[in-house]
């Protein structure tokens, strides 16, 4: 099985950074996207960051220039670094993964969530 394990988050005031990780553990052939979603209270869950196994990003309008996704793909582990938070970035931000388990088909995976809240 594949489990993705985030860590980081937590409150920062405006102006600030935080980093968030999600690393994908188990029984894994391959870890493809890898991405971050968040849920705003009262809005849909939205893409904030993805990237590729090769390194490609795509990076929601609202954060680009603030936030970079980065990966290791030895380590099977994106990370989000987010700068010149926002009070509108407050949310959950759950991670996903498209990844390969072992002697298993391509699924998606999504991590338990991290809660990032954002203050005057």
């Amino acid at each position: 099985q594949v489990q993705l394990v985030e860590s980081g988050g937590g409150s920062v005031q405006i102006g600030g950074s935080l980093l968030l990780s999600c690393q994908a553990r188990g029984s894994i052939s391959s870890v493809d996207d890898m991405g971050w979603y968040r849920q705003a209270p009262g809005k849909q869950r939205e893409l904030v960051a993805s990237i590729t196994r090769s390194r490609r990003t795509k990076l929601a309008d609202s954060v680009k220039g603030r936030f970079t996704i980065f990966r290791d793909n030895a380590q099977n582990t994106a990370i989000l670094q987010m700068n010149s938070l926002k009070v509108e970035d407050t949310g959950v931000y759950v991670c996903k993964a498209d990844a390969t388990a072992l002697y298993g088909l391509v699924d998606a995976y999504w991590g338990q969530g991290t809660q990032v809240n954002v203050s005057s």
